[in-house]
């Protein structure tokens, strides 16, 4: 009778310490951070979706190098959501039971159609894409890495209204949610910095002649064009512009903050305005942590792929490391303790200072958006923004 009272203790015991060590959700441990990744490889956006893996790849190398997140490695799984939202639901549901966290897509759309099963599983969700409706209203799980559409808009604002630019003309494209998201920010906030938006033009993702948005904008009164496109229509219109003969400035967006619009573009990208991370222009920062942040990517990007790092791997890397922080302080991989460490988090990275919180879960500011022009090939901030980065 003793033995068989022992026996059932010590089975007890080991039931218990399974069920301790079972926990789908994560914990603590000495177990492989298990980080998914959703990210377009192949398809339209596949030239976001490689900067971004290539970039958060190199971060969570150079993090196990170090020895890891409190001593343990990160384990990356990627899928290709091939630019396309009902893929981007599907790789999301082949990862979610095996991964602690999930670096999202750099498609909105793909992105956007994610955030219900997000909510579902509740497991944080680091998004590389700037769509506003991911976390307004918030949603407690998804956090965005790059600036969102609005505070592009904002910035764009400011510039206009430091530049005396009152008037100012809007085309975008109503098939991509980041884009949709930026016209409706600029026109929301425009009356703010005394700026009227007008005409306004539309276009869709497949669309590649615009000569009818530069005639309309010809007979009006504006003193600036802002495009808001992601991916090819943006280079096409760029090319168009530059033989129009408009000579109001052009306007792009942190899409085209990019090698992959400058190279396509080529001498039409020149003295176009474009507005970006600072870590795009990270060689024109003064001294500091931001700058020692944008450096680090920097030097082992360029290292390794042999040209700077463009806005969508500042986007990749920023987001790694943002989750390694918050798995740091949460002191291992719990979802629910992760959530509150991000929402609690401050920390700069090559995009600069986030400042998460429970009623913000984008985290920049305008302060780290940059205004620049393109000088023989390469992105330079305007005026306006080195006195902003001094």
């Amino acid at each position: 009778m003793r033995r068989k009272t022992l026996s059932l203790a010590l089975l007890t015991l080991l039931l218990a310490a399974a069920g301790c060590g079972g926990d789908e959700t994560g914990g603590g441990g000495d177990g492989p951070i298990r980080v998914g990744q959703i990210v377009s490889l192949t398809g339209n956006y596949s030239p976001l979706g490689t900067e971004n893996q290539k970039s958060v790849a190199l971060a969570v190398d150079r993090i196990n190098a170090a020895g890891g997140v409190g001593g343990r490695r990160i384990e990356l799984t990627v899928r290709d959501d091939k630019s396309l939202p009902d893929q981007a639901v599907l790789a999301f549901n082949e990862l979610k039971d095996g991964s602690d966290a999930i670096i999202g897509s750099p498609f909105s759309n793909s992105a956007l159609a994610t955030i219900p099963l997000v909510d579902r599983e509740e497991i944080p969700y680091i998004s590389l894409t700037p769509a506003d409706e991911q976390i307004n209203p918030v949603h407690p799980y998804v956090f965005v890495v790059p600036a969102t559409s609005a505070t592009y808009a904002e910035a764009a604002l400011q510039y206009f209204q430091a530049g005396k630019l009152s008037r100012v003309a809007l085309a975008f494209d109503t098939k991509s949610s980041y884009a949709v998201a930026g016209a409706k920010g600029l026109q929301a906030k425009a009356g703010q910095y005394g700026v009227t938006v007008g005409p306004i033009e539309e276009f869709q993702t497949t669309a590649t002649e615009f000569g009818a948005i530069f005639t309309h904008v010809r007979s009006s009164d504006a003193q600036a064009l802002m495009v808001w496109a992601t991916g090819a229509p943006a280079v096409a219109l760029t090319k168009q512009y530059a033989a129009s003969g408009l000579k109001i400035p052009l306007v792009l967006t942190g899409a085209q903050a990019s090698k992959l619009f400058l190279d396509p573009a080529g001498p039409a990208a020149e003295g176009v305005v474009i507005a970006s991370s600072v870590g795009v222009v990270g060689e024109h920062l003064p001294a500091g942590e931001l700058k020692t942040a944008v450096d680090e990517l920097t030097t082992a990007f360029s290292g390794k792929y042999g040209y700077p790092p463009p806005q969508f791997a500042q986007d990749g890397y920023s987001g790694v490391k943002l989750l390694a922080a918050a798995v740091e302080k949460a002191g291992g991989t719990d979802r629910a303790k992760v959530r509150d460490a991000l929402e609690g988090l401050s920390l700069t990275t090559p995009n600069g200072t986030y400042a998460y919180s429970a009623t913000d879960h984008g985290g920049l500011t305008t302060d780290f958006i940059s205004i620049n022009t393109v000088q023989d090939g390469t992105f330079v901030p305007t005026d306006f923004s080195r006195e902003k980065l001094k």
